[in-house]
């Protein structure tokens, strides 16, 4: 089969000579909070030529975010699902439904229908959990991504498989959480996203910062 010409003024120019994404491109992604992992997540997805992401997000971007997360000062007090929309439809055009809303278990059915895929990336247990439920209820294919509270381990696990983690004291925002290991995580969990559209394959992974250690 002759391979079609590759476009250079293309933005996914790179990503289209590794492998093509444009089957699936245009697949709904649901991205399941806007902090440091879910904004990276959805900035690299958005880079590599997905085109319809949708966001979960009720906070509004501070100043202490800055470090891990992909925003601008000027957007301080803005809420992270729309700001996220406004800078990648900037960057690539891709379209992003940001939903300012607490998902909780009543509205996550609503809130999830229509995902070609979710992607977990909540800080607190009572949205991971009414995710889990309501993605396994629906079928919904669910990726889960987070990081221990040293900021030293970071994995992502697919549904049914995952476990709900037991809540810490303290606020969840305040973690020892590295730019480098978010985005690390981040670019395991793009590699997992496109192996699933592409391959129909589930790779869990785990990634421990000390020694470099990483699982897929």
């Amino acid at each position: 089969m002759t391979q079609q010409p590759l476009n250079p003024q293309s933005p996914f120019f790179h990503e289209e000579r590794h492998a093509n994404l444009q089957p699936f491109a245009g697949r709904l992604i649901t991205i399941c909070g806007a902090g440091t992992l879910g904004a990276n997540v959805g900035e690299m997805l958005a880079r590599m030529g997905f085109t319809q992401l949708r966001v979960i997000d009720k906070d509004r971007i501070e100043m202490r975010n800055l470090s891990g997360q992909p925003y601008s000062r000027a957007e301080v007090g803005a809420p992270k699902a729309r700001a996220l929309a406004n800078m990648l439809y900037r960057a690539v055009q891709t379209r992003v439904e940001p939903r300012v809303v607490e998902l909780n278990a009543t509205n996550a059915p609503e809130l999830l229908k229509g995902s070609a895929l979710v992607v977990d990336a909540f800080d607190n247990a009572q949205a991971r959990e009414a995710v889990s439920q309501t993605t396994r209820a629906a079928s919904l294919p669910c990726l889960h991504i987070g990081f221990s509270g040293d900021g030293l381990y970071g994995s992502g696990i697919w549904e049914p498989h995952y476990q709900v983690p037991q809540e810490v004291p303290g606020d969840p925002c305040d973690y020892p959480l590295t730019r480098p290991l978010a985005l690390m995580l981040s670019a395991l969990a793009a590699r997992a996203i496109t192996d699933f559209f592409r391959l129909d394959r589930r790779h869990d992974f785990e990634l421990t910062w000390n020694d470099l250690n990483i699982h897929y």
